[in-house]
Formats: structure tokens, sequence, C-alpha cells
């Protein structure tokens, strides 16, 4: 991998990074992407067929994505051309093209690597199209991002979309082993230590890798370190969480989904993930008013003040006691009767208002505060209910012609049976009183 170094201005004799001496020399070496790479995956049989097109390789950090870019220009014969997103401008563009062209008329072909092609605006995106197309480059773009939000329909349209995994434990401890080799030496940890030092990396081969070089430079007699021990001698990272991002709606979905679910522990943990990966405590908090009333609903009518106490609660105690009162609502949400029948109801009441469009109320239904509106029948048979033996006169409150429409039809959870329970009489005692009419 002399070509890095080069680049960077340091030669072969240069200090090299563990993780760059580790970087896989052939894709039968990458772990972790056995899907794409294993017998019968996607990029295994372009290798195979000779076959490579443009591709985005889509996945967090430290997967692997810039590696096997390299290894598949390398098995395709192509020139291997790496830029980044964020330090390239039109002008550096211009050159890569201009080199593109001259080894093309040398009989040579190119694989530009785009490292944070999300980072490119649209017109920068729209710019690779013509060279696409014409087969002057084979463009790999690399992204944490979902390209289906970043990048432009055109560019996704030349290029296939593969994801990679997060390193599972199984293949940051393959890394660890390769480091523990190529120093001829057991990394001074402890098994608890060990895994804990797996958990840090947060499914990141490179983190793991660099973790284990700081471990390296402990004395070789030292005693092995513990767990507990272990976030002195290495800095801990907080899981990859950016609140800008997708993590961001994904990590608020699967909250949302939990408590829907009933599943009270893995909401509490979702939202936990949030909290310490920076999330505003506020977003949790209005994700949460929303789920106590599209998902809660009247299945347990407490479940919305308790949610605006909630809120309340966090703006009057702040942090850290703050998150004490959304803990609280969490587990109270996830472990609430669910009934999304008012939200059901608003929504198709809300439809039926665009589809009826302008209809006035029925004269009963409007008041008459003027000699002139009275005149016109404004109030014109209303009945007042509370004069009523019932307290319920039973009158039609839809406009004239519509008809009666029924929206919302309560669940038999929680509070939603007794609801259920008031509409029947409701409804039935309305029928009779329109019978004797």
């Amino acid at each position: 991998m002399s070509d890095l170094f080069s680049s960077a201005g340091l030669d072969d004799g240069a200090p090299h990074p563990l993780a760059d001496r580790l970087r896989p020399r052939n894709l039968e070496d990458v772990v972790g992407q056995a899907h794409l790479l294993g017998p019968g995956g996607p990029l295994r049989r372009m290798v195979e067929t000779g076959r490579l097109s443009s591709l985005i390789l889509w996945g967090p950090p430290g997967t692997g994505k810039t590696t096997i870019a390299r290894l598949l220009a390398n098995d395709a014969g192509l020139d291997f051309e790496q830029i980044s997103a964020i330090f390239t401008g039109v002008a550096d563009l211009r050159k890569v093209f201009d080199r593109a062209k001259s080894r093309r008329m040398a009989g040579k072909g190119t694989l530009l690597f785009v490292d944070e092609i999300h980072r490119f605006n649209k017109a920068q995106q729209d710019g690779f199209l013509p060279h696409v197309e014409s087969g002057l480059i084979t463009l790999i773009g690399a992204t944490t991002e979902n390209p289906s939000f970043e990048l432009n329909a055109a560019l996704l349209s030349r290029a296939q979309v593969f994801t990679l995994n997060r390193l599972d434990d199984e293949a940051l401890e393959t890394l660890l082993q390769r480091a523990e080799a190529a120093e001829a030496r057991a990394l001074p940890l402890t098994e608890d230590a060990r895994a804990a030092l797996r958990l840090m990396a947060d499914g990141d081969g490179r983190f793991v890798l660099n973790l284990a070089e700081d471990l390296f430079t402990e004395p070789e007699d030292a005693a092995p370190i513990e767990a507990q021990g272990l976030a002195a001698v290495v800095q801990r990272r907080a899981p990859l969480y950016d609140k800008g991002a997708e993590s961001h709606y994904n990590l608020a979905s699967a909250l949302q989904k939990s408590i829907r679910g009933s599943d009270v522990d893995a909401a509490l943990y979702w939202a936990a993930r949030m909290l310490v990966g920076g999330e505003d405590p506020r977003f949790v908090l209005r994700r949460l008013i929303v789920v106590a009333s599209e998902d809660v609903g009247n299945a347990d009518p407490q479940a919305l003040p308790l949610a605006i106490a909630a809120k309340e609660a966090y703006e009057f105690l702040g942090q850290p006691e703050g998150e004490i009162a959304i803990g609280q609502l969490v587990a109270y949400l996830a472990s609430a009767p669910k009934s999304n029948r008012s939200h059901v109801a608003f929504k198709q009441a809300k439809a039926a208002a665009h589809e009826t469009g302008s209809l006035a109320p029925p004269p009963h239904a409007m008041n008459a505060p003027t000699k002139l509106m009275k005149k016109l029948g404004y109030s014109d048979g209303y009945v007042y209910d509370h004069d009523t033996d019932e307290g319920f006169a039973g009158l039609d409150y839809f406009p004239p012609g519509m008809g009666r429409r029924e929206f919302y039809k309560p669940s038999r959870f929680g509070f939603d049976k007794e609801i259920a329970k008031r509409l029947e009489y409701w409804t039935r005692l309305r029928r009779e009183k329109q019978d004797q009419k």
C-alpha cells in the first residue's frame, strides 16, 4: 500500500499504522462482508465474470469500503484513483477525468473511488454521469448515509447500491487475532476486557485495530488489563449516532415501534441509545407525546397528560434528573393498552372533509344571534340536550344530504372498551328518537 504513503509525502520506510499494515491484500481476506464477497455474492460474481460496473458502497465507518474498492480495481486490472468529496473541487475533478482520458488512450481503464460521495452537491454528482455512461471511469462511491436520501436519482440509476454490514463480534475477533500475529504477541487483556474492547469498537474494524495498537504499547510483562480498567487505557467512544443523519430517524422509529409493540425493555433501550448518542431530550419527548396520542390514545387517556407532565418535569429539572421522567414515560407508554382508533378516525374524517368540500351544517347546528339569521332558519329545530330526560336530544349534526359516517370505532382494549359502550348507548338512543319522529 505504498501509494497511500507516497500520496501523503511519506516513503515506504515511514511507520505504518497497524490498520494499514493489516489491510487485506485480496477479497478473501475482507471480514464481515460475506453476503457481498462470499461464494455467490454479487461482488464476487462481478469479479469472476470480469464485469465490474459502477457501484455505491453504503455502510458504517470501518467496514472496508475503501479496501474493497481498491481490491476490485486490482482484480479488474483498472488503475485506482481515489478522491474525497470533502477536499475535491471542480478543478480537481477535471484533472481526474483528464488523467482517465490519458489512460484510456494508453489502453488502460480507471476505477475512480469517491469517498463521502454524498457530500457532493447535485451539480457535482451530475458531473460524473457523462463519464460513467461513456465508460471513461468505473465509479465506486462510498457513503455512510442512505443513498436514497443523499444521492441523485440519475446517479443511482447508473450505479448498483450494495450495503456493507457493521462488523460483528466474530469479525472483530478475527481482526484482533491478525493484529496479534502481526505484532507477535498477545494483547494484554483478560477475556472479559477483550470482549469489552470489541464492544467499544461498535462494529468499526479500523477503530478496533487502532485500539489494539494503543494496547500494544503496554509493557509485555505487565499484568493483563481487566475490563474495569480498560477505559483508563483507551478512549471509549459513544455509539455511532448522527442527530442530523439517517440514524436519527431510524432510532426514533425503533423507539416508537417498540412502544407500539409493548416491548418495554426494548423501548427503554432505544430511548437510552438516543440520549447517550447526544440526541436532544426535547426531540425524544416530542416523539413520546405523539406516541401517547397516536398509539396509546383513548385506551389509556392518562397517557397524554403524563407525557406532557414528563415534558414539563424535564424542563423544570434539567439534566440529568430530567431523564428520570423520560424513562418513566417510556415504561408507562410501552406497558399501556394501545388503541390508534381515534387517530385513524380523525384521518378518515379529514379525508371526508376534503371529499365533501364546503357543505353547510344543518340549520339546527348554527347559531342565530340576529333577526335575519333567525328568519333564514338558523337554529331551527335545535333541542337543548340538557333539557331532555336523557340529557341527549338525538339530533343529527352531519351536513344535510351527506348522510351519517362512522369514523370512530373504539377497540376492545383498555378504556376504549368503556368508550365503545357509551357510543353504543348514544347510537341506540339516537335511533330510537329518530324513529319517534
